[in-house]
């Protein structure tokens, strides 16, 4: 159990209803989670501002009295940024979810940080635009979660990172002070942009609360092929051959395995009757005829020089949605094996011997793991899940993947990659941080921490720890 709160800092609360404060056993359990299960929440208190004003209120109190806080979004995390382990008072944006305003002439609109990412999405399709930022958790993650890992997702090779799309911020920094970044201005030239540093920060430096997000044309006849080959290598020399002649808006790789798992739990069929260890999903834009011949004839030679072995394309939206399930139904189907997650990149080129010096380790040394491989290849973005044996506990599985992270992060930093490519650091990858990033690096983030939240209040023992 967390120590009581300070009373002082509980009267200074009483601008909020009690719709806005939650303390019971179920409550603090579902909001002071993320979907990490490495660590047990242990929250004192949830709280649901409605506006900036009330959070800046709220972290000026906690700043006068001492008190940790934790930004919660739709929890959707992986690593272990949204939970509250340690008595802090989560700090929930479920109740902030407006569109604030609309700018048509700069297809620019002015968000609530606690507005789902589908919502988003389907705001800009009512405007006839299109939001890009996409991935399997739009349906729950909230938009100021998404910047404070900076979210990448399956449109990165055509579109990039959330922070391409964030052109300003509203922030509230560790000592409650408002910060207005950037104001949506495509050109602005006066100092540092603080904005960026925001966009993966992961709420250490202080919380959005609003956001302003370029939005973009919405693209026209999406087209989803599906392509089976017998090695890596031909995956990657079949994105090269693509890249070369087409426009993707996506290129997604998935081992015979992983799809296994997705057919298993019903939620979609195998694309072609053959059956291949390797699959590349890519997506491109076909308003005219020419792309889509120019598409076909890329594929007809990728068969012809044995890149690939069989292949599908999409004649209709149903059938592309029926070949994305492939892909975006993974982490569905393999949750219940517990997998232990590895988001990690590297440039592009590094990709087939940096995964196959991965596998070779784990293979060799934990023979009875099953390893689930799937990613965003067109960015050098790999997801490595290890799926948990029956015969071991939770516990146990998580332990002794603790030794397989220290072989993987050792091949990451020998190939100049990260250790997290866009599921943020958190907790879960903190031990880790090091294998990216120099200690002189980590120590300025110190300087720039102690700058935004001077007391250590925001989202603390995330990303790294301060020094006493």
């Amino acid at each position: 159990m967390p120590a009581p709160l300070p009373q002082a800092f509980l009267d200074a609360l009483s601008f909020l209803d009690d719709t806005q404060l939650k303390s019971d056993k179920d409550s603090l359990e579902h909001w002071g989670r993320d979907w990490t299960k490495h660590f047990e929440p242990d929250a004192s208190l949830i709280v649901f501002p409605r506006s900036t004003e009330e959070v800046a209120r709220l972290v000026k109190a906690a700043f006068d009295f001492g008190v940790a806080l934790t930004p919660s979004g739709g929890r959707t995390g992986l690593s272990a940024g949204a939970v509250a382990a340690n008595g802090e008072v989560v700090v929930s944006l479920d109740k902030m979810t407006r569109v604030i305003e609309f700018f048509e002439a700069d297809r620019l609109v002015h968000v609530e940080a606690g507005m789902v990412t589908e919502a988003l999405q389907n705001f800009a399709l009512d405007q006839g635009l299109y939001y890009p930022v996409d991935f399997a958790s739009a349906g729950s993650s909230q938009i100021g979660g998404n910047i404070g890992t900076n979210a990448g997702g399956i449109k990165v090779i055509r579109y990039g990172m959330t922070r391409q799309w964030v052109l300003g911020l509203t922030v509230v920094t560790g000592t409650g002070e408002v910060l207005h970044l950037n104001q949506g201005m495509m050109k602005n030239a006066t100092g540092y942009d603080f904005r960026h540093l925001m966009c993966g920060a992961e709420g250490t430096l202080g919380i959005v609360t609003e956001a302003m997000i370029k939005l973009e044309r919405a693209p026209k006849n999406l087209t989803v092929m599906v392509l089976g080959s017998e090695d890596f290598g031909s995956i990657m020399k079949i994105l090269s051959s693509f890249q070369k002649r087409v426009d993707l808006t996506a290129f997604e790789y998935f081992g015979d395995l992983a799809m296994q798992k997705v057919i298993d739990a019903g939620h979609t069929r195998a694309p072609f009757e053959s059956r291949t260890p390797f699959y590349a999903l890519l997506e491109f834009e076909a308003p005219y005829n020419e792309i889509m011949d120019e598409a076909m004839n890329v594929f007809e030679e990728c068969l012809e020089a044995g890149y690939a072995v069989d292949g599908v394309m999409s004649q209709s939206e149903s059938q592309a949605q029926s070949l994305w399930a492939l892909r975006e139904g993974i982490s569905e189907s393999i949750a219940p094996f517990t997998p232990y997650k590895n988001d990690i990149s590297v440039l592009i080129g590094r990709v087939p011997d940096f995964m196959s010096e991965i596998e070779a380790i784990v293979s060799r040394e934990y023979p009875e793991f099953e390893i689930c491989w799937f990613g965003h290849i067109g960015d050098g973005n790999l997801h490595l899940n290890i799926l948990k044996p029956e015969n071991l506990t939770k516990d146990e599985f998580f332990e002794r993947c603790k030794q397989v992270n220290v072989w993987v992060f050792e091949i990451v930093k020998k190939y100049g990659g990260s250790v997290s490519a866009e599921h943020g650091v958190g907790m879960t990858k903190k031990p880790y941080l090091n294998y990216s990033r120099s200690e002189g690096e980590i120590e300025i983030m110190r300087a720039v921490k102690r700058a935004f939240d001077p007391k250590g209040i925001m989202n603390p023992g995330k990303i790294f720890d301060l020094k006493a």
